[in-house]
């Protein structure tokens, strides 16, 4: 008897990879790659899906986060014997009442302090160019800088020229295009009234059944995609949910002890400023960078122990919630490395503005949890395939993680 003839698709390494499949896989690539590049020749077919996409991508995204801070207090409200309908139903009004408090209470005094601020940040800003400009000219530098006919006055006076000048076109450019931009006006009006009507409509389904939808999508899935599948939604729902909780938490906080430090020392529009430090506060890393410049600014400008002062209350809060506030509450539940933080920020907010520095560490994590476990599977098969035992992969058993 003939030994059977080995073929490309036996052999080990075309077998790793998939064998026969592989070939099909490829096929199929190539099949897409060419449905794609038809699909862009006439994208003008699907302008009303992406009009319909980014209609609804707003209030979606509104309302999973509301999902997300306000699923604790629903799970809470039931270990109470609460109905979940009656308890969605608290959480409503306690919401309504507690936004009715804002805008009647909080909200005009923020607002006035805030126009304020506005008003007068530009005085504040050309006093401390002044000052820094007073400072070199009487410094050993101002005489270096002498010594090669570079006038700082003019360059400041320059800067300033250039400032007006783009202020006034922009001006200009405004009222010339006043007509071609009332239709994107228009546009971002009507989301964000869709977004506003819409999210209290969303957020009930999602409280009233968001838990039922993963099981509902798993049994859509062929039985045996279906563990995997559910181990990499619930990862990224536990992902997702650790962050825009504890996040949101340790922006509250820090807005709170900013605001109680900046009145204790007296410094200006502390409250306003403390608001900008809690919203800011959820962008990690730029965030405090951003909201620490203005009242820098202010603080120098009152005096130069106020600046003092600023940084020993800046350096208790980053301390109090980097060392007690942020372990409790976020703990290590991400596992993203500080420098890739930085990365995700820079590179989600070139490309997708705002809403992508915002958004962009959950969709890391969210896409580390998926990529995590496509490795797992590789490893997996890996091991199959293999001859030497001491080459196979340690597979952990994920089934057991929380």
């Amino acid at each position: 008897m003939q030994p059977e003839k080995r073929s490309f698709f036996t052999t080990r390494f075309i077998q790793f990879l998939g064998g026969k499949n592989l070939l099909f896989g490829l096929i199929t690539l190539l099949l897409v790659g060419c449905i794609i590049f038809v699909y862009d020749k006439i994208s003008f077919i699907f302008y009303p899906i992406v009009v319909f996409l980014r209609t609804v991508v707003l209030p979606v995204i509104l309302a999973l986060i509301l999902y997300y801070l306000l699923r604790p207090v629903l799970h809470l409200l039931m270990k109470w014997k609460i109905p979940k309908i009656w308890a969605i139903l608290i959480i409503y009004i306690a919401g309504i009442g507690i936004i009715s408090l804002f805008v009647t209470l909080i909200f005009p005094f923020l607002k006035e302090q805030f126009m304020n601020l506005i008003q007068e940040f530009p005085n504040y800003f050309m006093q401390v160019v002044h000052s820094v400009q007073n400072l070199i000219e009487t410094s050993s530098f101002g005489e270096t800088l002498a010594k090669y006919n570079f006038n700082l006055n003019q360059v400041l006076n320059n800067i300033s020229n250039q400032l007006n000048s783009t202020v006034k076109g922009a001006a200009k450019g405004l009222g010339t295009g006043i007509a071609s931009g009332i239709t994107g006006f228009i546009s971002t009006l009507t989301g964000i009234i869709v977004a506003i009507v819409t999210v209290p409509f969303i957020l009930f389904y999602l409280l009233k059944d968001g838990e039922k939808l993963p099981k509902y999508a798993l049994n859509l899935l062929p039985p045996r995609m279906r563990d995997d599948t559910a181990y990499v939604l619930h990862k990224a729902d536990h992902q997702i949910s650790s962050y825009i909780q504890g996040q949101i938490l340790v922006a509250i906080c820090i807005g709170i002890m900013v605001t109680i430090g900046f009145l204790i020392i007296g410094l200006d529009y502390a409250v306003v400023l403390g608001v900008l430090a809690m919203v800011t506060s959820v962008v990690p890393y730029l965030g405090p960078i951003i909201a620490v410049t203005p009242a820098a600014i202010i603080a120098i400008v009152n005096a130069p122990l106020m600046l003092l002062k600023l940084v020993v209350v800046w350096t208790i809060v980053q301390f109090v919630e980097g060392k007690f506030i942020s372990p409790q509450i976020m703990g290590k539940s991400l596992h993203v490395h500080p420098i890739t933080i930085i990365f995700v920020l820079l590179t989600a907010g070139s490309i997708f503005g705002v809403p992508g520095v915002i958004l962009g560490i959950p969709g890391y994590a969210v896409l580390k949890v998926l990529v995590t476990h496509l490795f797992y599977l590789f490893k997996k098969r890996y091991n199959r395939y293999t001859d030497d035992k001491a080459l196979e992969y340690e597979l952990e058993d994920w089934k057991k993680e929380d």
